[in-house]
C-alpha cells in the first residue's frame, strides 16, 4: 500500500475506534441517567453490613443513604453489602448494637447511621464498626442540605472505603461522557457529567454533530473537548460552573484530542495546520503555541505524566501504532509499548507507574494497563471493541466505552480484578468516558 493511502488509514482508525466510532445511533430520550449493572467481582469481597439509617419521628430523607453507601462499596468489587433482608436487627445507635450478632453472620464489618433535621437541612450521623475485634474505626456527624444528600451518602462511602482500605475511594467524585440518540439529521449528540454513580446528569453542551474526547482540569472545574458544530474540527474549554466556554484550536485541519497539563495552565493537542498530525502544546494565558513532535508519520493523542515532566502519545512511525514517550518540551521520543502491533489511545495512572490504553488482540480492541517498571501488559476487558480508557483518580480502576446488546455502552474495571460495573441508558449511545480527577 503506498505510504499515503496507509496513513489516510490508519488516521481513519484513529478517528473510528479511538475518537467514538458510531456515528449511527439509536434513538431514545436526551435526559436518560446512566443506569449501573456490577456485573462481577462480588464472590471475593469483603462483606459488610450497612444497616439502613435511622431517622427522626415524622422525617422522610430524600435519599436512602444506606442504600447508596451500599451501592457504593458493591460498585469497587472489594466489598460485598449484606441485603437488608437478611439482617436480624437494624440499630440505629452505638448502644443498641451487639457486634456478636454480625460476626454470627459472618460480616467483617458493620456501619449504621441516623439522619436528624438540621433547620431546613440534615444532620447524618454514622458509625463504621470491625466486628471482630469490637472496635470502632470511624465516626463522623456531616451537615448536609436536601439537594446534596446523595453527595453525603458518597462522602460516607469514601470514608469507610479508605479506612477499611488506607487507599481515597472514588464515590464522591464524576465522570464526563458522551450520548447520541436520534439518526443522521436528527441526531443530537451531548457532553454531559454525571455523579460516579450516573446520578444527577448534568449537560454541558449539545449538538447535532460529533462532540469527543472529553478532558479534565487537574481542578475539575473545566472541561476541553471537540466539537464538529460548525462542520468543522475545533476544540473548545467549558467552565462547568459558569457554562462560560472558549474556543481554543480551530486551525485547518485537525484539532484534537486535547489534555491538561497537571498544571492546568497549558493544553497538548493534536494539530495538522503545517501538514502532518504532530503534537502541540498551547499556554492557555499567552496563547503561545510549541510545536513538539515534527515527523512525518501520524502522531497524536498526547497524555502528560502526573509530574508533568513527560508526554506519551500514539505514533505510526514505526510502521503501525504504538505509543510513544518524550518530553514535555519535545526531543527525542522512546517507544514505551512493546506487545502487539497496534496500542494507543494511552493515559497515565494518578501514580504514574503505569499507563493504560487500547490494545489490538487477535483482531479484537482491548484495554490494557502497562507497568512501566516491569514493561509488561496485562488486559482489563474483554469485549470485541473496547475504547476511550481513563483511570479512577485513586488508580483503583479504569472506565472505558464497548458494545453492549449491539450499542455503545460504558463499562469500568477492577485494577486488581476484584469487580466489573456496566453504564449504559436506557436508550441511546454512550460513549467517551472521562473520569474527574479529586474535587477538593
Amino acid at each position: 500500500m503506498p505510504r499515503h493511502q496507509r496513513r489516510t488509514s490508519i488516521l481513519l482508525t484513529f478517528a473510528v475506534v479511538l475518537f467514538g466510532f458510531g456515528l449511527g445511533f439509536g434513538a431514545g430520550p436526551a435526559q436518560a441517567r446512566l443506569n449501573i449493572e456490577v456485573t462481577g467481582g462480588v464472590e471475593a469481597a469483603q462483606p459488610i453490613a450497612v444497616v439502613p439509617f435511622g431517622v427522626s419521628d415524622g422525617l422522610i430523607p430524600p435519599v436512602d443513604i444506606a442504600a447508596v453507601i451500599s451501592a457504593d462499596l458493591a460498585r469497587t468489587g472489594r466489598f460485598r453489602p449484606m441485603p437488608t433482608r437478611d439482617m436480624l436487627d437494624m440499630p440505629a445507635r452505638h448502644e443498641d448494637v451487639d457486634l456478636r450478632d454480625w460476626s454470627l453472620l459472618g460480616m467483617n464489618n458493620l456501619v449504621i447511621g441516623r439522619v436528624e433535621a438540621d433547620g431546613n437541612g440534615y444532620r447524618v450521623s454514622f458509625i463504621l464498626y470491625d466486628v471482630f475485634r469490637g472496635d470502632q474505626l470511624a465516626s463522623s456527624t456531616i451537615v448536609s442540605t436536601k439537594a446534596g444528600m446523595r453527595n453525603t451518602a458518597h462522602r460516607i462511602s469514601d470514608i469507610i472505603y479508605q479506612k477499611l482500605t488506607g487507599q481515597r475511594g472514588v464515590a464522591a467524585t464524576r465522570i464526563a461522557y458522551v450520548t447520541a440518540t436520534g439518526q443522521g439529521e436528527g441526531q443530537t449528540v451531548t457532553l454531559r457529567v454525571a455523579d460516579a454513580d450516573g446520578y444527577n446528569p448534568q449537560t454541558i453542551v449539545s449538538s447535532g454533530e460529533p462532540i469527543m474526547s472529553p478532558a479534565w482540569s487537574p481542578d475539575g472545574r473545566r472541561i476541553a473537548y471537540v466539537s464538529f458544530e460548525n462542520k468543522r474540527a475545533a476544540i473548545y474549554v467549558q467552565e462547568l460552573a459558569s457554562g462560560r466556554r472558549e474556543l481554543v484550536a480551530s486551525h485547518p485541519g485537525i484539532n484534537g484530542s486535547p489534555a491538561f497539563s497537571p498544571d492546568g495552565r497549558k493544553l497538548a493537542m493534536t494539530l495538522s495546520k503545517d501538514g502532518n498530525p504532530d503534537i502541540y502544546v498551547l499556554d492557555l494565558t499567552s496563547r503561545e503555541l510549541v510545536r513538539l513532535t515534527d515527523h512525518f508519520a501520524i502522531d497524536t493523542e498526547p497524555s502528560w505524566s502526573p509530574d508533568g515532566q513527560q508526554i506519551i502519545f500514539t505514533s505510526d512511525r514505526g510502521g503501525s501504532p504504538q505509543i510513544y514517550r518524550m518530553g514535555s518540551g519535545g526531543g527525542p521520543a522512546q517507544r514505551i509499548s512493546s506487545e502487539g502491533d497496534y496500542n494507543a489511545r494511552a493515559s497515565y495512572a494518578p501514580d504514574g507507574r503505569s499507563i493504560v490504553l487500547v490494545t489490538r488482540v487477535n483482531g479484537m480492541f482491548r484495554i490494557g494497563v502497562i507497568d512501566l517498571d516491569r514493561g509488561f501488559m496485562r488486559l482489563l476487558s474483554n469485549g470485541s471493541l473496547d475504547e476511550s480508557p481513563s483511570f479512577a483518580p485513586n488508580a483503583s480502576m479504569v472506565i472505558y466505552a464497548t458494545i453492549h446488546g449491539g450499542r455503545g455502552v460504558l463499562a469500568a474495571a477492577s485494577i486488581d480484578g476484584g469487580g466489573n460495573q456496566r453504564l449504559s441508558q436506557d436508550s441511546g449511545e454512550v460513549r467517551e468516558p472521562a473520569w474527574s480527577p479529586y474535587i477538593e
